[in-house]
């Protein structure tokens, strides 16, 4: 009767030792396979912060030069303005030039 009870405690720690090498062994795999999904998520998100930079970067880009053109045109306007009116000035100083001495 002991033997039997020995034997019957030695078969309930050796399915005992094989249930925690199996819950090892699957807790294992399930840490690999987080660890992957992990690291795919990890390489998406990066993918779409590029895509996102990429945008953002050709956005500023366009509004960059739309606001050079629209800062180029402004420039020569004024400096049409301010040529205008110094031929103006010209042309009146050499007026009051002549009329002065002549």
């Amino acid at each position: 009767m002991a033997s039997e009870s020995v034997k019957k405690v030695l078969e309930a720690e050796a399915e005992s030792d094989r249930k925690i090498s199996e819950a090892r062994q699957r807790s294992d795999e399930i840490i690999k396979e987080a660890e992957r999904n992990s690291a795919l998520a990890i390489q998406k998100k990066l993918g779409e912060a590029s895509a996102e930079a990429v945008k953002l970067k050709i956005d500023y880009e366009e509004k960059l030069k739309a606001y050079t053109e629209k800062a180029n045109a402004e420039c020569q306007r004024k400096i049409s303005d301010i040529k205008s009116k110094s031929e103006k000035n010209t042309d009146n100083a050499v007026e009051a030039i002549i009329k002065e001495f002549f």
